[in-house]
């Protein structure tokens, strides 16, 4: 029997972080449990209205979020508030395949296109590895806005 995954991100802002990713990768952050959203609702202003009405105070709503593939495939991420700072590189990150079936300067091209969409949005270009056949077929290693690698694969 497989598994869910869910990826959890540790953030200092989990509301904008989880904006970030949503926008990134298409996701959608889901409505509270038990409310059925209207046609382009704003989620995040339904969770507002929801936190209230069940009594959390306003300094802890943004403790966390989540985003989900609208599609179903993908994992949830979830997004949690902690006080320290990202101290060292990550030990695991995400590949974001934006150029899979892709080879050489076409590749290349298409994964620039995407880190300058991404730079927009808020991340950080770190670095571009060039193609190295027949082991990499190159990357970019980008952060988010809070200092998470991930790499444009």
């Amino acid at each position: 029997m497989s598994r869910h995954l869910q990826v959890t991100f540790d953030a200092h802002d989990p509301r904008a972080l989880s904006a970030f990713w949503r926008d990134v990768l298409g996701y959608v952050h889901p409505g509270p449990p038990g409310v059925d959203l209207p046609e382009g609702a704003d989620p995040l202003a339904a969770w507002d209205d929801f936190l209230a009405r069940i009594g959390v105070p306003e300094e802890q709503r943004d403790t966390r979020s989540a985003i989900e593939d609208p599609d179903g495939q993908g994992p949830r991420l979830f997004f949690q508030r902690v006080p320290e700072d990202k101290v060292a590189k990550n030990r695991v990150h995400l590949d974001i395949r934006a150029a899979p079936s892709l080879q050489g300067e076409e590749r290349m091209a298409a994964l620039e296109a995407e880190c300058d969409r991404l730079v927009a949005l808020g991340a950080t270009r770190v670095r571009r590895d060039e193609p190295a056949p027949p082991l990499s077929a190159g990357h970019i290693v980008m952060a988010d806005p809070e200092g998470n690698e991930f790499c444009l694969d």
